[in-house]
């Protein structure tokens, strides 16, 4: 198996926006010691002793209790959502579908403390994967490619494949606001396999050196991006990333699609689809505005398989798009 782990000494294996915390005031840098320490007590230490299932099924029945109480703002997000995206369903289907949108954030959670046991050999094989002849076909020709998935049942599973399958890899994440907590995060990806990470907001620049010294990339492609494009998304258009087409395109790579679906408690399928690749005779701009459909089709058509492991509660289109299909009311 290639790991990361295998990186030079002097190579940071977790970067984050210091400059961020630098800013903090005292008032703040106690509340994260104070969230640090709730994490670790009440959350952390507790699942961590729990085995596998019974961990992922206390998150699932804790935070389907808790989620719609403290997460009003974003119970109401995924009710506009699926609502607009799924117009023929009933209220009944529509919550039915948020219920278990909370239960799959509690099993992630609940999960956590033990992703790195989730794997496809041992005594208690939990992970199938379909699809490597297509990352066997990018390794061969001698390439890297760029990873893209979306926030389907536990994304944190796909760490494994990737790595397995790709030398010395780089994925991107999301810090967490809290330094502590980010911290302990990016400790339990490292050991769940991730060798390097790179947080959102610190530039191309290590992706594009990892591409050049043909290591492939890992980002998340389903998400709002203010500064995108705007592109039909379940027939609404929708603000998405073009980064990861634009360095697909200049490197003459594939975009590899890579999607994780759920199938028990702490038990996935993850799959790697069928690579897409750009015109390399056509310019960037053009490029990617023919292939970011091809994307948020193909994110369409997994949500469309699970729609109640995808992240719904995520503000995913503008308000606009919300009033045009009846789900909120014009002000």
């Amino acid at each position: 198996m290639n790991k990361s782990a295998s990186n030079s000494d002097d190579e940071v294996a977790y970067k984050r926006r210091t400059f961020i915390d630098s800013r903090a005031s005292l008032l703040e840098r106690i509340q994260w010691r104070v969230e640090a320490f709730g994490w670790d007590h009440l959350y952390w230490n507790r699942f961590s002793k729990m085995d596998i299932d019974e961990a992922s099924d206390k998150g699932a029945k804790l935070v389907r209790r808790i989620g719609p109480i403290i997460g009003k703002s974003s119970e109401r997000t995924a009710r506009r959502n699926i609502s607009m995206v799924f117009p023929e369903w009933t209220e009944e289907q529509v919550q039915n579908c948020i219920h278990k949108t909370w239960e799959n954030f509690g099993r992630i959670a609940g999960e956590m403390p033990h992703v790195h046991k989730i794997r496809t050999d041992g005594q208690d094989p939990r992970l199938t994967v379909i699809g490597s002849e297509y990352v066997d076909e990018i390794n061969d020709m001698g390439i890297p490619c760029v990873i893209i998935s979306c926030h389907m049942a536990n994304w944190e599973v796909l760490a494994y494949p990737i790595t397995s399958k790709f030398k010395d890899p780089v994925i991107t994440y999301r810090s967490a606001n809290n330094p502590y907590i980010d911290k302990r995060m990016a400790d339990v990806r490292i050991k769940n396999s991730i060798g390097t990470l790179a947080a959102k907001g610190t530039g191309t620049r290590d992706l594009m050196r990892a591409l050049s010294s043909k290591r492939s990339i890992g980002l998340m492609n389903d998400q709002k991006f203010n500064e995108g494009i705007a592109v039909p998304f379940f027939g609404y258009d929708a603000m998405t990333a073009p980064g990861p087409t634009r360095m697909a395109h200049r490197y003459k790579i594939p975009l590899l699609p890579m999607s994780v679906r759920r199938t028990g408690p702490a038990r996935y399928t993850v799959t790697f689809h069928k690579p897409i690749w750009t015109d390399p005779d056509t310019e960037t701009d053009v490029a990617v505005q023919t292939t970011l459909p091809k994307i948020n089709q193909w994110v369409e058509d997994c949500i469309r398989q699970a729609p109640e492991q995808w992240f719904w509660q995520h503000n995913r289109w503008p308000k606009e798009a919300w009033q045009k299909a009846g789900v909120m009311e014009l002000k």
